[in-house]
């Protein structure tokens, strides 16, 4: 019955990682055209795909006769500019041949960090998909640095997994599925699990790193992208990406390792925790604490008490109690040097002292975020740092 989920998912973001793509370095034509074959047919019946593609710096690497991936930072940034464009070539040959048209997307994290920025993905990418064309989604490595990039493709995907509102990701990888324990040289294989209902510590304990020369991305960033996925409402499975495998699982077949989807939490939620980055803190007195913890209310000046940091307009900040600990995050109205001005006052007193006003809240109640109401990997994050992942589409 669990698989099911996958039979009946209507629109499905699909990753594809560099060890499907390519051996030893060297590319797989059957295997791009089998990806092209299977994603139009899932077209032809009315469903929409978006595939998340790795590859482009393997390709780069190869046309620029390297037998690496690049030794430096800006050693892959170019091997993925050189790559980039023959790999969305191949896809745009493979998936001619079944009458279906690509679109190439490149996204960073500070580009979906931004509200704005965030929502014009998620609507170019809608239009894409009503239109009939395939999206090829990748991280734009040719200006991410490791400060900044989603870090793989597995965690990049359940960032589209949100912003489009899929209702299944399948990651197609070179395992079959999920083990119950990491595999040991020279053992037998151990069982693979079926359906798993949820990410435990056990599962995570599970999970054995496997790295290869042109990938970044092992089970464990699989791990982290189902929890994110589940936590937008969808399933995933994960699988060897050979053969017929995408079709098998969009047919409700059981291929690979089928992860249940967890309970959705609201798409503004959902964007604060995993996709912005706080870049700053406001500190507030213990009656704006009970305000916005107790009465659901907006922050206003006269409960902050001191500023952190230096946030802008529109800016994701961290809001907490006097002992530092985390109570919110919100989107702030106003920038870190006009909050100094202004904390402690009245509402009435903010065009007077800044000679303008973005309105009475320092954080509007709709842009804010309880952190009892985020989940628990994001509650750790500190004002310097946030998660990957992405607002879910559903209902933002």
């Amino acid at each position: 019955m669990s698989r099911k989920l996958a039979r009946d998912a209507r629109r499905i973001v699909v990753k594809v990682g560099s060890g499907v793509l390519t051996r030893n370095g060297d590319l797989r034509p059957r295997v791009f055209t089998d990806l092209a074959r299977q994603i139009a047919a899932l077209c032809d019946a009315g469903r929409q795909v978006v595939l998340v593609s790795s590859g482009a710096i393997a390709v780069g690497s190869r046309t620029l006769g390297w037998d690496h991936s690049g030794r430096t930072v800006p050693e892959k940034q170019a091997a993925a500019a050189v790559g980039q464009i023959g790999l969305c070539e191949i896809y745009q040959k493979r998936f001619a041949r079944f009458d279906r048209r690509v679109a190439q997307v490149l996204v960073t994290r500070p580009g979906l960090a931004e509200r704005e920025r965030y929502l014009n993905a998620r609507h170019t990418l809608a239009t894409l998909l009503r239109l009939g064309v395939v999206p090829i989604v990748n991280e734009n490595d040719t200006v991410a640095t490791e400060e900044i990039r989603f870090g793989d493709n597995d965690n990049l995907s359940a960032t589209v997994v949100n912003l489009v509102g899929a209702d299944l990701l399948v990651i197609l990888t070179d395992v079959e599925g999920f083990y119950a324990r990491p595999p040991e040289p020279d053992e037998a294989r151990p069982p693979l699990l079926d359906v798993v209902e949820r990410v435990t510590p056990e599962i995570e304990r599970a999970a054995g790193g496997s790295e290869s020369a042109y990938g970044r991305g092992g089970m464990i960033t699989k791990l982290e992208a189902v929890a994110t996925a589940a936590r937008s409402g969808a399933a995933t499975v994960i699988c060897r990406g050979s053969g017929n495998a995408l079709e098998r699982v969009a047919a409700g077949e059981s291929v690979g390792t089928l992860f249940l989807a967890g309970d959705r939490i609201a798409a503004r939620k959902h964007w604060l925790a995993h996709t912005a980055r706080p870049r700053g803190s406001v500190v507030l007195d213990a009656g704006a604490v009970a305000a916005l913890r107790e009465r659901g209310r907006s922050l206003l000046p006269a409960g902050v008490v001191a500023v952190e940091g230096g946030f802008g307009i529109g800016d994701l900040v961290s809001c907490r109690d006097e002992a530092r600990r985390e109570v919110a995050r919100g989107l702030s109205a106003y920038a870190a040097a006009d909050i100094e001005r202004i904390k402690g006052l009245g509402t009435g007193e903010i065009g007077r002292v800044l000679g303008y006003s973005n309105g009475d809240e320092v954080i509007h109640r709709d842009d804010l975020a309880l952190v009892d109401d985020l989940p628990e990997d994001a509650r750790t994050e500190d004002a310097r740092g946030g998660t990957a992942g992405a607002g879910d589409a559903k209902g933002a």
